[in-house]
């Protein structure tokens, strides 16, 4: 894979289609590639986080919290770990490839380096986490709303 597969992977990946083609040919460089074999394991639920991962190729599969739901699976141009590309988090979730896959690791330095170098990516991820936030904010108000609805009231 060149160096113009990997900007485009990483351009469709989610945060990262915020960033111009310099700032994500410089994750591409200082990104950390490793490749995975079948039923190999990026991560296990509990271990601190060393980063996030794009998944360049291959298919990874990430195994929530309860024993019950199905994995989630992340194929080319996903990203696993967002929180972890900003700061060292315990991992939520076991992650495991399904196929041979090939994943970057971005770290929270690379990151900072990044976003340091190009302020206004820094802004465009800023404000597309906090429109994000504000979203879940007001579906927590809708959904507190509908369960005060159904309290009875007093007369």
């Amino acid at each position: 894979m060149g160096l113009d597969d990997d900007i485009a992977i990483l351009a469709a990946a989610p945060v990262f289609e915020l960033f111009d083609r310099d700032a994500l040919r410089l994750l591409s460089f200082a990104g950390d590639r490793r490749q995975l074999e079948a039923g190999e394991r990026l991560f296990a639920r509990g271990e601190p986080s060393d980063g996030g991962y794009v998944v360049m190729s291959g298919t990874i599969a990430v195994e929530s919290r309860r024993d019950d739901a199905p994995a989630t699976l992340v194929a080319r141009s996903g990203l696993i770990g967002r929180n972890a590309l900003f700061r060292q988090v315990e991992r939520p979730a076991d992650a495991r490839a399904v196929e041979t896959a090939d994943v970057m690791r971005l770290t929270p330095s690379v990151m900072s380096r990044v976003l340091r170098e190009f302020p206004e990516v820094a802004v465009a991820v800023h404000d597309g986490i906090a429109g994000e936030l504000r979203d879940l904010v007001q579906g927590f108000s809708r959904v507190g709303g509908r369960l005060r609805d159904l309290v009875p009231r007093e007369r």
